[in-house]
């Protein structure tokens, strides 16, 4: 199977309501205490972890039942299916951590990868109402959904997204809340970063997107998982996720256990000196 064989008009409105019913899901038990537990690799993992995954593997299983899905939990598992070039990733819950801390900072990840590259993403703020997703190549869109109701996606309105063009010596990052590190610190002060925010999720890519912020550097181990779908929205919008060598952040890596190396998402791609 090739991308070509899916339609991703119908893609973007079906997984826009499966991570609303999936975002329900995950704040119903958001609203009624939790039950915190650890992973074998010392993660934490919560049952609205496992409730929002049923939700998008079941609707995943009928509109794509050819295109494997590497999948958080199911990894966690030990269900790992073999991927080809179509695949998709999914986290049901980004950012745990700030879900388990009632930020709000936690999102719903589903991307589609083919050819090494995300070519779809949807990113949902169950707690915030926002949606962040791809709708062509070089198009993502934001949209207000709400937190009461699912909404049908052409029933609310989209915001283009587009990154901004950088000031500079003036750059304004966002650095992960829960993984900061010295690494990250000497990338913030040799490049010219003024001011930096910290946040949680996958909500970085999106922010950059809309044009908030210039560069969001993540200089420690991730999943791919954690990633694909905010590197098709922020790529769509104009931007670009590199590894630290400057070459573009890759999926498919199943040699590695789909993992990351350290990359640096920047709204523009940096001019090289």
């Amino acid at each position: 199977m090739t991308s070509a064989d899916i339609d991703f008009d119908a893609l973007a409105a079906m997984l826009a309501e499966t991570a609303q019913r999936a975002g329900q899901a995950i704040r119903k038990i958001y609203a009624g205490g939790l039950q915190v537990r650890e992973k074998a690799d010392a993660s934490p993992v919560t049952d609205a972890d496992e409730a929002a995954e049923k939700i998008i593997l079941a609707d995943l299983a009928r509109v794509a039942p050819n295109v494997p899905v590497i999948a958080e939990e199911a990894v966690a598992s030990g269900s790992v299916p073999a991927t080809d070039d179509v695949f998709f990733l999914v986290d049901p819950l980004d950012g745990t951590k700030e879900f388990v801390r009632g930020t709000g900072e936690f999102t719903v990840n589903i991307a589609l990868v083919h050819g090494d590259i995300p070519r779809f993403g949807l990113i949902l703020a169950p707690a915030l109402g926002e949606l962040f997703l791809t709708i062509a190549e070089d198009r993502a869109v934001r949209a207000e959904v709400g937190t009461d109701t699912v909404k049908p996606l052409d029933s609310v309105s989209h915001e283009p997204l587009q990154t901004r063009d950088p000031a500079p010596g003036r750059l304004v990052a966002l650095a992960s809340r829960s993984h900061m590190n010295e690494t990250t610190e000497r990338f913030l002060e040799t490049h010219g970063v003024t001011e930096t925010f910290q946040a949680g999720s996958s909500l970085k890519f999106c922010r950059i997107a809309q044009g908030l912020a210039d560069v969001y550097p993540r200089l420690g181990p991730t999943c791919e998982w954690d990633t694909a779908a905010g590197d098709a929205i922020l790529r769509a919008a104009g931007g670009v996720v590199l590894t630290e060598d400057g070459t573009p952040l890759r999926y498919g890596k199943a040699e590695d256990g789909y993992r990351n190396p350290g990359f640096i998402a920047w709204g523009r791609q940096p001019v090289q000196e």
